[in-house]
């Protein structure tokens, strides 16, 4: 079979997957998907859906190619507990660990947008805030950063949009009432708008193939916004 087999890890948010595909954006094929949002830690079920779509397409580790996880921004607990376990995946197989980042893979929901068209992806932040990323596609579909990651309020956020985008994320579906309307502005529906491993297996095929790894033992999540552990640090030096 053509393209590479990626094991796919996404705990960004409340809504975990994991997937295996094939090959990246110009091959990709999905082989088995695993989405849940339970009301429950995504340790206490992580790896029983990493077994499930290993077994569901009859795949065996020494099959893979190489481990894609999301690595942020988004939840602390969900980014840390996603890339311990494929930490632990590509150390014990010594297969690749392909650090993808969360907002990129889901800007993928919208690559059917125009070539250089503006998009915009949001994850709910807390504390009235997104993380907000934008990207436009290649001729190959890939989407490349306009800028940098950043957290920052919906309504500040809003004054800083002065041409057309397609605003898509979980963080869409927070603050939707305030983008509505908006003359620049189209909301990606709801539904699909969830971070998907499946976009994360897209992205590290991807990723592969230029052979743009991670050192698992030094790998860390992309948090964007300072923890609480380390603002508290910092109030008390």
């Amino acid at each position: 079979m053509d393209g590479f087999l990626i094991l796919g890890i996404e705990t960004a948010t409340s809504c975990g997957s994991v997937s295996l595909s094939r090959g990246g954006i110009e091959n990709f094929r999905l082989l088995t998907e695993c989405i849940a949002e339970p009301d429950i830690t995504h340790s206490r079920r992580l790896m029983g859906s990493v077994q499930w779509v290993m077994e569901a397409a009859g795949a065996r580790w020494d099959d893979l190619d190489g481990i894609g996880v999301s690595i942020g921004p988004g939840s602390f607990t969900g980014l840390r507990i996603g890339l311990a376990a494929a930490k632990a995946i590509s150390m014990a197989t010594g297969k690749p660990l392909l650090g993808v980042p969360t907002l990129a893979a889901l800007a993928l929901a919208c690559s059917g947008a125009d070539h250089g068209h503006l998009v915009g992806v949001l994850l709910d932040a807390r504390k009235k805030e997104v993380y907000a990323g934008f990207f436009r596609f290649d001729r190959d579909m890939g989407p490349v950063p306009v800028g940098a990651a950043r957290v920052i309020s919906p309504g500040e956020l809003l004054q800083q949009i002065d041409e057309p985008v397609t605003l898509v994320g979980p963080g869409v579906r927070a603050y939707g009432e305030l983008f509505a309307g908006h003359a620049h502005i189209t909301l990606f529906p709801g539904f699909l708008s969830q971070p998907r491993a499946a976009y994360i297996g897209m992205l590290a095929g991807r990723m592969l193939i230029k052979g743009i790894c991670m050192d698992p033992a030094t790998a860390a999540p992309f948090y964007v916004r300072a923890s609480e552990a380390e603002l508290s640090l910092s109030r008390t030096s």
